[in-house]
């Protein structure tokens, strides 16, 4: 079993337009590290040069939003998914 992360619409561009991935157990910032080096193109859209969740994405765990959480510290299981959700502004 993996942990498996949701991509949204409006990043699959940078997966090839694979809507999941799957991943390593560990902490997000692990996970979201992974991710980077498979897919270049994440770098710089998910965590800002000091290492920090940038303001306009959400990480959820398994429905948690990981800033209530243990941040990029979360701890993922097996089994478990990420939610990748950037927020959406308009009018």
């Amino acid at each position: 079993m993996a942990v498996k992360i949701r991509i949204p619409t409006t990043l699959r561009i940078l997966t090839s337009g694979e809507a999941e991935l799957d991943a390593e157990e560990g902490t997000v910032s692990q996970i979201i590290s992974d991710v980077c080096e498979n897919y270049p193109d994440f770098q710089g859209r998910l965590i800002d040069d000091d290492g920090n969740l940038l303001r306009f994405v959400n990480v959820y765990v398994e429905d948690e939003d990981v800033r209530f959480l243990q941040g990029l510290e979360t701890p993922v299981l097996d089994g478990q998914t990420i939610s990748i959700i950037p927020a959406v502004a308009g009018g």
